[in-house]
């Protein structure tokens, strides 16, 4: 069997889906279903069994519990960057990560898991999987970097196959649940249907107009990283997830109108809240993930926004008729 938390969230229903693509449907989806909505993400997906994230984590200790588990793909967290609840981070991201991990190393299962290059903070000191480089500026940030610490004190003890995913601004299919937290091309869509333009922030940081950079990824390339470590155990350890290239706003927005055919470019003021705390650039460095042996190419924006628009918006239609 496999597990994999947060099951029925963005990454994790793209991972259910690729495994299902693989023959592999005996998978146990663990997440807190109190959004409903979320169901439109696995409604098409094969699993043996759901569980709700509190009694997984009342039965994780049990002595047969996690007994014919293969790997466990930790998705599940409070992903909100605005959430300042310290109290509430810390013990969905931290404590809960630590409680399963520890549980998989007990019985020697893969433990690959979610981190964010969000450790990074603003970047001022770059994107490398290097304690110097890392600075997180908000609690869902310091949640993922003190379970990162975790992990790298306890790596050396144990030879159990753990594998820490830093990824980058990922976007794709089945995220239309996260709101406002939703991906760039996933508003940009809706901002070109509903008013034929692409909003974008003026200029911050030194950069011009739309010109702050992101490194964009699409989920089936962050989804085909998790297969690829799941396939190769004897690989261990932290590794950013992106594509290595930062591409400017005004090129995702550009790709988003062009797959539309119509729209244009407005420039916003940039918003006084988020100024100290935004991310003007981001460029993984994944010479780790090359090392590891990763050779797979990843999806350009232009390619990756096609893919996507040509799925989300066949869906958009399609739940219209």
């Amino acid at each position: 069997m496999i597990v994999v938390t947060g099951g029925s969230g963005f990454i994790g229903s793209n991972l259910i889906r690729a495994l299902n693509e693989r023959g592999l449907d005996n998978i146990l989806l663990v997440d807190n279903l109190a959004n409903g909505h979320k169901i439109l993400n696995i409604a098409d997906l094969n699993i043996a069994d759901y569980m709700d994230k509190a009694e997984f984590l009342e039965n994780i200790n049990l002595p047969k519990f996690l007994n014919k588990v293969r790997a466990v793909f930790h998705q599940g967290a409070c992903s909100a960057t605005t959430e300042w609840n310290g109290q509430y981070v810390m013990k969905n991201n931290y404590d809960y990560s630590k409680r399963l991990l520890h549980a998989c190393i007990t019985k020697n299962i893969a433990f690959i898991y979610a981190s964010s290059a969000s450790v990074y903070g603003n970047g001022e000191q770059g994107f490398r999987v290097d304690r110097a480089c890392e600075q997180p500026i908000n609690m869902y940030a310091y949640s993922k970097f003190q379970f990162d610490q975790h992990v790298r004190s306890i790596l050396p003890e144990t030879k159990s196959p753990i594998v820490g995913l830093r990824y980058f601004n990922v976007y794709g299919p089945r995220e239309q649940h996260k709101g406002a937290m939703s991906s760039t091309p996933f508003h940009f869509n809706q901002q070109v249907l509903e008013h034929q333009q692409v909003r974008l922030f003026a200029g911050c940081d030194g950069f011009s107009d739309g010109e702050q950079q992101r490194d964009f990824i699409h989920v089936d390339d962050v989804v085909a990283v998790n297969c690829w470590f799941l396939d190769h155990p004897d690989q261990r350890g932290i590794f950013n997830v992106g594509t290595g290239r930062a591409e400017t706003f005004n090129t995702m927005a550009q790709a988003v109108i062009d797959w539309h055919k119509t729209g244009e470019i407005r420039y916003i003021p940039f918003p006084d809240h988020l100024k100290g705390a935004y991310q003007s650039y981001t460029q993984a460095d994944i010479s780790g993930l090359r090392a590891a042996g990763y050779e797979r190419e990843f999806l350009s924006v232009q390619q990756g926004v096609t893919h996507y628009l040509d799925w989300l918006n066949r869906r958009s239609i399609a739940s219209t008729r």
